[in-house]
């Protein structure tokens, strides 16, 4: 994992605002990311899509007050384009271990920003939301965000000097009950994709710019 720098575009505080955050982000590279919703689309169609939906979310994050850098924690060496976000490659196999592995790095970086992992497929994201949960998380040592479905997790959270712990994989939202508050939240921080079915739900909800504009042009393709 390559050393952290902090960003050009890192802010300090906003007025009245106690705590700023670090979100680490953890991407597949594609074409092997979102397998299920692969299987219901052409190669090319799946590819733009989950492009623009980890764009929206990134940019739907960097818009949050709160936050002070994203960080994507990624499986393999692979091009994002211009996010806006430092890219780190995890040395540990698996999702646990990589967002374990910076969010050590992090720590130790930005010792007085809490940490706070977050998935990169929530389309319909709003960043006042994001910041209604990093302001709530501010309150506890660790906090989660259960899924859509109460199953997984969308948001996990740790103030300085916590180790986040992370626990993702099914049945998270279970594991992560048992050593930290569940936030409330609302539905586009809880709309992850893994599914059309998913998608049709974010779409309801009102996905961000680049998502709508490749549903819009999926229309359009024979």
């Amino acid at each position: 994992m390559v050393a952290l720098r902090p960003l050009a575009w890192s802010r300090g505080l906003d007025a009245g605002m106690t705590l700023d955050w670090t979100v680490l982000v953890p991407l597949k590279a594609l074409p092997s990311a979102k397998s299920r919703l692969a299987a219901s689309l052409p190669p090319h169609q799946h590819v733009d899509l989950v492009e623009a939906i980890r764009a929206d979310t990134i940019a739907a994050i960097l818009a949050a007050t709160a936050v002070a850098r994203v960080i994507i924690v990624a499986d393999q060496a692979s091009d994002f384009g211009d996010l806006g976000a430092t890219t780190v490659i995890q040395r540990e196999p698996g999702l646990n271990a990589g967002l374990a592995e910076a969010a050590a790095l992090a720590a130790e970086q930005w010792p007085d920003s809490g940490i706070a992992s977050l998935v990169g497929d929530l389309p319909a994201l709003r960043p006042e939301q994001l910041d209604a949960a990093l302001h709530a998380a501010a309150g506890n040592p660790r906090s989660f965000v259960p899924d859509a479905s109460g199953l997984g997790t969308t948001l996990l959270a740790a103030r300085p000097g916590v180790a986040l712990n992370p626990s993702y994989g099914a049945g998270s939202a279970a594991r992560h009950a048992e050593f930290s508050v569940e936030l409330p939240a609302e539905a586009g921080l809880r709309a992850d994709v893994d599914t059309a079915e998913d998608l049709d739900i974010c779409r309801a909800i009102g996905v961000g710019e680049r998502t709508a504009a490749v549903l819009a042009s999926f229309a359009t393709q024979p």
